[in-house]
């Protein structure tokens, strides 16, 4: 693995931790206590502060604000951390933010992740594997995204809610409630649209798979019954079936926030 390149322009400051194969374009800053994993690439104009660690390959577009502090009147100067995964894509003017003492002191994003220009990720969120954020999204503190999840253009998830692996979040909706696994939000309010089925498509599910996730989301959000009686009938029936089994733990855990719901008639 070469030696980093680093551009004459950028300031790195001592104590910054820089591997192999790392390139720093011109106007960058890397703070001294952020980590650069080896082959990283920082194109120009990138701010990478705090003790922030982005991992091996990741590739940061200008005007990136990566690691300062969180945007929490609360905040007091705590050591709190953002970690970033490997072979990341992190386009312009996105903005990422450390933990706080009120969140746990970290925020976590994945691994092999992008962050199309201008989307946020707030303080204390964490951030799966494999997810796309498109232009414009707000990812509110202490929020969860799970892994595959993808979000829409201009889309805002509220402070703690939950969006499960797999779900789909359309462009320009606003999301106040939980969202299962699996699961397709659009609107503002947003509410559970069906099944992300496309999304099932592309990444192999098998066809009885998805056969059986659409009885189960038919049955979990019928009019009948409680949502706690459905629960209980769902994983009973359904109980060979993983990633049915998925659903109903993610709703069993609950959160801070309401679950997204259909609107009536709504089907998979």
């Amino acid at each position: 693995m070469p030696k980093p390149e680093i551009h004459k322009s950028a300031i790195v400051e001592d104590g910054a931790r820089i591997g192999d194969g790392v390139r720093v374009g011109p106007y960058c800053i890397v703070g001294r206590d952020a980590e650069l994993g080896e082959a990283c690439e920082l194109i120009s104009h990138v701010v990478v502060a705090g003790r922030t660690k982005i991992g091996a390959r990741t590739r940061i577009f200008p005007f990136a604000s990566i690691g300062h502090q969180p945007q929490d009147l609360k905040f007091n100067g705590e050591p709190s951390t953002l970690t970033v995964g490997a072979d990341c894509l992190i386009r312009e003017g996105v903005t990422m933010n450390p933990g706080t003492e009120g969140g746990g002191m970290v925020t976590t994003v994945g691994d092999k992740c992008a962050f199309l220009a201008n989307s946020h990720v707030g303080h204390d969120c964490r951030v799966g594997n494999n997810v796309i954020f498109s232009n414009n999204v707000m990812l509110a503190g202490h929020a969860e995204v799970g892994d595959f999840a993808i979000i829409g253009g201009g889309a805002a998830v509220i402070q703690f809610a939950r969006i499960g692996p797999h779900a789909f979040i359309g462009g320009m909706s606003g999301v106040e409630n939980d969202l299962i696994p699996y699961g397709m939000a659009l609107g503002n309010r947003a509410y559970l649209s069906g099944l992300n089925i496309v999304g099932l498509q592309r990444r192999g599910f098998p066809r009885e798979q998805v056969h059986a996730l659409r009885r189960a989301y038919r049955m979990l959000f019928a009019a009948e019954g409680t949502l706690k009686e459905r629960v209980e009938d769902v994983s009973a029936e359904f109980a060979d079936h993983p990633i049915v089994q998925e659903i109903i733990a993610f709703i069993r855990v609950g959160g801070k926030r309401s679950l997204c719901t259909p609107r009536h008639g709504q089907d998979a």
